[in-house]
């Protein structure tokens, strides 16, 4: 007796473990903790929860996907992408780094986890596919220029200053006589610290060394006697698990689904993205769908241990596998390590300056700028290159939600304008029989008689015109006349309602001429279809061909 598979299995990712593997993982998680502690912690100033809870996305997410996801080498944890949303999202619900703002971000969470759950349902994982990677690009280039500026004040130790990214620099630059040159010189060295260790390895904890140092020499040195403002006390211990304590109305509720739908998109977008990467790169197995179920219970542990939503992280999947690690066990290590710091180590944080944790944060914002990427999309692809411009203009001018909505509007439409306007083709014969395409500009037959047209896109309501316009020219300019009209139908995978009366029309207008309507290689869902419209009985049955050369040998049978 068979047993039933599972509807979603457990330890994919760690398993099975190769003992020789195990100290490289043990290291790799050591390696991920050092790096990836300050920088949760940095995530935490951009989502305006505490900086405690940007440990606890490590301690209880982490471990929960590293069980229950499929990918090896995916990290899942704070981001500063889905952080900057969530900023977005309940600015103005509540005041930042409040016990009101906490619960709301931890219910975010809890509905992104929902999110996740029933896109494994209902299997909805496409839904990755409706970012394109021109507008992922732009987006976080975007949050990269919001990030970064955001920090600028904090960075100078200039205290206040507006929401918005442009008004937080307007205010800097207006208050630069207010600079505290205490701050804006541990700012300065904390940069420094950092990528100067990035440039001698990317493996040295450059970040690690900056908090450190920092705490070390703030202790040295009363601080806040010269105006440097520090952490101050950060909870020791485990969080608390529970459901957030806030009003659980349906107005509550209705009032988030726009930003957990905004969240949702970027963390299916950028952690398949990455997990399809990492597997393909060293031939490992990866079930997306698996992965959303591991994704959606590690935002349900966020929720449930009081803190934001979880994504899959480019930059510490980097960061793991630089160090050497092959599977989830260097993740499940990370979570242990955090264990300790939260029971041991949470004391020595509160001496740590505000200028250091703006450092690495102006530092992470920096890095999400992705100037290479987009001097190749600009090279490469000028018109996609301005719709990565606006996405990542509206991101910082407007908004992160709206950005990311926007994002996803110019995918549709960008995917919409290549369908719209294929590039159709011709085809004429080359050397030994060869089917070689050319442009539609000019009438050009196959053989005398007969015109091979290739349409190269599925046919639907908003490119039939250019299919009806392009027969009726290549028809009425051929030269000698035509007696066969082949649509090469290789390309085709889908015809619509509108699309299939067009062709109706198009053979009733081709009978008039006493021309021919033929048709090649066209799949077998497709001819269902076009007996489905009726095409095939107007055209008739001997007018489907399966190959190219079985088409030109009927029409060389027939009297001319």
């Amino acid at each position: 007796m068979s047993l039933k598979k599972p509807w979603t299995p457990i330890l994919e990712g760690v398993l099975p473990i190769v003992p020789s593997r195990v100290p490289a993982d043990l290291i790799a998680g050591v390696t991920l903790a050092s790096l990836a502690i300050p920088e949760v912690m940095g995530y935490t100033r951009i989502a305006g929860t505490p900086v405690i809870t940007g440990l606890y996305t490590i301690l209880v997410p982490m471990a929960l996907f590293a069980v229950f996801g499929s990918s090896r080498r995916l990290v899942v944890g704070a981001d500063s992408a889905t952080a900057a949303i969530l900023a977005s999202g309940l600015a103005g619900a509540a005041a930042a780094g409040s016990t009101e703002y906490t619960a709301l971000a931890s219910l975010l969470a809890l509905l992104a986890s929902a999110f996740l759950i029933a896109a494994r349902i209902v299997r909805l994982g496409f839904l990755a596919d409706f970012l394109s990677r021109t507008v992922l690009v732009g987006f976080l280039t975007g949050v990269g220029v919001q990030v970064a500026l955001g920090e600028i004040p904090s960075l100078l130790g200039i205290a206040g200053g507006g929401r918005g990214p442009i008004e937080k620099l307007t205010h800097a630059l207006q208050n630069l006589d207010r600079i505290n040159v205490a701050a804006a010189v541990i700012g300065a060295a904390t940069l420094v610290v950092i990528v100067g260790a990035r440039k001698i390895s990317r493996k040295i904890p450059g970040p690690l060394i900056a908090v450190a140092g920092a705490i070390v020499f703030s202790r040295a040195i009363d601080l806040q006697s010269l105006g440097v403002s520090l952490l101050g006390a950060i909870p020791k211990g485990l969080p608390g698990v529970g459901l957030p304590h806030i009003d659980w109305t349906w107005d509550r509720i209705s009032g988030l689904l726009g930003t957990t739908f905004s969240m949702f998109v970027v963390i299916l977008a950028q952690s398949a993205a990455t997990a399809r990467a990492y597997a393909a790169r060293y031939d490992e197995p990866f079930n997306e769908n698996v992965d959303l179920v591991g994704l959606g219970l590690a935002n349900l542990g966020a929720g449930l241990s009081g803190t934001f939503v979880v994504n899959g992280s480019p930059t510490k999947t980097e960061m793991v596998d630089s160090a050497g690690g092959h599977s989830q066990l260097a993740q499940l290590t990370t979570s242990a390590i955090v264990l300790i710091v939260l029971l041991f180590l949470t004391g020595p944080l509160a001496d740590m300056p505000d200028a250091v944790l703006s450092g690495v944060v102006f530092l992470i914002g920096v890095n999400l700028i992705d100037v290479h990427g987009m001097r190749k999309i600009y090279t490469q692809a000028r018109s996609e290159f301005w719709i990565a411009l606006i996405t990542a203009a509206v991101v910082v001018l407007i908004g992160v939600e709206q950005g990311i909505l926007l994002a996803m509007a110019l995918s549709l439409i960008d995917h919409t304008r290549h369908g719209y306007r294929p590039k159709n083709a011709v085809v004429l014969k080359g050397d030994q029989g060869a089917w070689l395409t050319h442009p539609v500009t000019q009438p050009s037959e196959f053989e005398p008689g007969l015109l091979i047209y290739r349409f190269s896109h599925s046919m639907y309501y908003a490119n039939v015109q250019e299919f009806s316009e392009e027969v009726a020219r290549l028809v009425k300019g051929a030269e000698p006349a035509l007696h066969w009209f082949c649509l090469d139908a290789s390309a085709i995978d889908d015809i619509d309602y509108s699309a299939g009366q067009t062709l109706v029309t198009t053979c009733a207008m081709l009978k008039e001429r006493g021309v021919r309507f033929v048709f090649a290689m066209v799949a077998p869902e497709v001819k269902a279809e076009l007996d489905r419209y009726g095409v095939s009985r107007l055209a008739g049955e001997q007018a489907f061909y399966r190959s190219g050369r079985e088409l030109v040998e009927a029409f060389r049978r027939q009297p001319q």
